[in-house]
């Protein structure tokens, strides 16, 4: 699963890297954004794929009849599994046509060692940006007329090191090669398309190092949530996998 993410770099470097135009959306680094915080987040969406929106992370589907309902429904669709979402209600729709992308520089996840929890992060090598397969819809509060832009990010089996650090459900988010992200957004995919995206990522071009459990604390969002850190229960030196 993926409820933990970072997204470290600045505005300036976030627009150079997927040139596209913040819109109205104030970002700032984030080490650690908990998903059950339900923040806004930096998605780039096949509606407006010159801009970077901030939508709240947590899909509120447009059919939701009240606030009560979507605010319930979000703390279940934090992430999208993707080998079933084009077969539920929630989903659908977005994964046919509102794809987005979730802009991040790394994840959290916890291995399971002799019944403890013990924190990871996870990025790329050279801990570069990366989008996440995302879906997002809109939801309109037909109490206040408010409106809502939500996002789900979709998850696939582990690749073999996501497999030894998620060592107990063995999942991880769909990261797009870069090569891909323009496609993903792309309206005219049918169902067998969007399915090819949805693939582990290469884990021989990813880099993990366990973490303090500092990021269990509610105030976790600081720059010292992504230093590696070493745990004699775990055979790696320094907080390296490698």
């Amino acid at each position: 699963m993926c409820f933990h993410k970072s997204n470290t770099k600045s505005k300036e470097e976030l627009e150079k890297r997927f040139k596209a135009e913040f819109d109205s959306f104030d970002h700032v680094p984030v080490f650690h954004d908990n998903g059950f915080d339900y923040n806004r987040s930096a998605v780039i969406t096949m509606e407006s794929p010159s801009k970077i929106k901030g939508l709240f992370w947590g899909l509120v589907p447009y059919w939701a009849k009240d606030r009560s309902v979507a605010m319930d429904l979000r703390s279940k669709t934090l992430n999208a599994k993707s080998e079933t979402a084009l077969d539920l209600p929630s989903f659908k729709k977005p994964m046919l046509s509102n794809r987005c992308l979730v802009v991040a520089d790394g994840f959290f996840e916890w291995m399971d060692y002799n019944g403890r929890k013990f924190p990871h992060y996870i990025s790329l090598k050279g801990h570069e940006t990366f989008a996440m397969a995302g879906i997002a819809d809109t939801w309109v509060d037909k109490g206040t007329g408010e409106l809502f832009e939500t996002f789900s990010i979709l998850t696939c089996e582990a690749n073999p090191l996501m497999t030894r650090i998620h060592n107990l459900k063995k999942r991880m988010p769909v990261i797009l090669n870069r090569t891909e992200e323009q496609s993903w957004l792309d309206p005219e995919l049918n169902e067998n398309d969007i399915k090819a995206f949805l693939k582990p990522y290469d884990d021989k071009l990813m880099e993990a190092h366990t973490v303090s459990k500092l990021v269990n604390e509610k105030d976790g969002n600081l720059a010292e949530a992504l230093v590696p850190y070493s745990y004699q229960e775990l055979s790696y030196t320094q907080g390296s996998l490698f």
